[in-house]
């Protein structure tokens, strides 16, 4: 794999986990005020946390931004690599796998920080869903989608890779006789 390519599964892994990290705090921030609801023997759960809302959207954000990364330049490596993707049927078995595994965490994860995010964006007359996990759960989805996405864009330019090496090779014994 070239500079660019590792430069760009590091941009990936980077979005990613500060994605996960934001919405593990965001969880953290949203518990933070339960807490102090329920300390004051408030239970009508009419206070969001204004710091959850901005940590939930700025995790839902990144982890959008690294899926769309991931899926534009590994979907554009196998587009150049066409021919050389076809030859090689476990580079595309592990290409498409990635491919599904990847939207598939980011269907689950999301949407789960999207809602985790909306529960803390105004007040309401009691906690309703507000102890789920949303933020949590959502956050860890991100450290997943950072794996599978590596995967995807390492299993796409991995076959532009090898026959880039494989015809300098060929033009090198070609010199020689």
């Amino acid at each position: 794999m070239t500079k660019v390519g590792v430069l760009v599964c590091l941009v990936i892994v980077a979005m990613d986990a500060v994605a996960g990290i934001l919405g593990i705090k965001a969880e953290v921030a949203k518990n933070k005020v339960t807490v102090h609801m329920r300390l004051t023997r408030n239970s009508g759960c009419k206070e969001p946390s204004p710091e959850a809302f901005k940590l939930g959207l700025a995790a839902a954000v990144l982890q959008a931004l690294a899926h769309i990364v991931a899926n534009l330049l590994g979907g554009c490596m196998c587009i150049c690599c066409t021919e050389e993707l076809e030859r090689s049927a476990v580079n595309r078995q592990l290409w498409f796998a990635c491919l599904i595994l990847s939207w598939i965490v980011v269907a689950i994860g999301f949407p789960m920080l999207v809602i985790g995010m909306l529960e803390n964006s105004k007040s309401r007359e009691s906690c309703g869903i507000l102890h789920n996990h949303f933020l949590l759960i959502g956050g860890l989805f991100c450290f997943l989608h950072s794996l599978f996405c590596i995967a995807f864009y390492v299993s796409a330019t991995t076959v532009r890779f090898a026959n880039e090496t494989n015809n300098t090779l060929d033009q090198i014994s070609s010199h020689h006789p």
